[in-house]
């Protein structure tokens, strides 16, 4: 569970960057969100393997 909040934290951090990237056309918040989303697909990664992981052991 601790990863799935660090990716909720994550995703909630890059919300400021791509309201600034898409509404105000600002791209440094571009570049800052790109490295943003690069983490949640990290996150995510980790997290699909840890759920596949403890499914496997119940069974």
């Amino acid at each position: 569970m601790k990863n799935y909040q660090a990716l909720k934290e994550l995703i909630a951090a890059a919300e400021a960057d791509a309201v600034k990237f898409y509404e105000k056309g600002n791209s440094a918040a571009g570049t800052r969100l790109r490295k943003a989303m690069l983490q949640v697909k990290a996150h995510s990664q980790e997290i699909r393997k840890e759920v596949s992981e403890i499914k496997h052991q119940a069974e």
